[in-house]
């Protein structure tokens, strides 16, 4: 065949399956069926609120209960409450009445701070290792303020010290006395100080007690007691030192004393 030999056209090849038709295309008659539906609720609400309309209507049925009597004139006058029961008097009066007495014997033990039974926060914050940090804290932490006792017994090697700290907090905005006595239990169970947990003080939420010796070369040991409690607002610090082992029943029983009179 030579070049200028036409070549003749093949045909298409048939598909083997019937024609493909277009999809229909069904938004105008879902949009019609749905607002048909639209208007059937529309029609059936209206129709119903018509007819409870014009029905005529029925008084509802009498209570239950017999009928209120409203009291004539004012109420009586509440009774004032008592001192033992107003805890605004007990803790807004004299903080120092609160402190336990000292026992028959006792000496007096001059404090190494604070004046007739009371203590400021900047003598208070200089009884503690970073006394800037912790004034700033008290400042920060609506101190208000701290009624303290202190008194010996014994002699000699035997003297032991007792301190008694009433330290109140302004716990107007939040409770700050908690919180102060969380921290001040939290470093006792530290190598430095008791090294345990202590044990807690009949009676009281949180109250513990600890009880432990400090000892040093070249000097005698030095026995330790601390108790710490709250009451309200109040937090109670308790601390005892003598020349002899402290009992555990011993700052107990004056830590059960002192939260009793709070």
């Amino acid at each position: 065949m030579s070049q200028d030999t036409p070549v003749p056209e093949q045909a298409a090849p048939v598909p083997d399956g019937p024609p493909v038709r277009p999809p229909r295309r069904r938004g105008r008659t879902t949009l019609l069926i749905a607002c048909a539906a639209v208007l059937g609720v529309l029609a059936g609400a209206g129709a119903g609120y018509r007819i409870q309309y014009d029905r005529p209507e029925t008084p509802l049925p009498p209570l239950a209960q017999h009928k209120l009597v409203q009291p004539k004139g004012a109420a009586p006058a509440a009774k004032p409450l008592t001192a033992a029961e107003d805890t605004l008097v007990t803790y807004d009066g004299d903080l120092r009445k609160l402190l336990v007495k000292r026992p028959k014997g006792a000496k007096d033990w001059a404090l190494p701070y604070g004046e007739d039974g009371w203590v400021s926060l900047y003598d208070y914050a200089d009884t503690f290792k970073d006394p800037v940090w912790v004034f700033g804290d008290l400042l920060n932490g609506d101190f208000r303020r701290l009624a303290a006792a202190s008194w010996k017994t014994g002699s000699g090697p035997s003297t032991t010290t007792t301190e008694i700290r009433l330290v109140q907090f302004r716990d107007e905005y939040m409770a700050v006395a908690p919180r102060k006595l969380e921290d001040q239990q939290d470093y006792m169970p530290d190598k430095e100080y008791a090294g345990d947990l202590g044990s807690a003080i009949p009676g009281t939420s949180d109250g513990r007690v600890w009880v432990y010796t400090h000892e040093k070369a070249g000097y005698l040991p030095v026995h330790t007691a601390r108790a710490l409690a709250r009451k309200g607002n109040v937090m109670i610090d308790i601390w005892m030192y003598s020349g002899r082992p402290i009992r555990e029943s011993t700052i107990k029983a004056l830590a059960e004393r002192q939260w009793e009179r709070m």
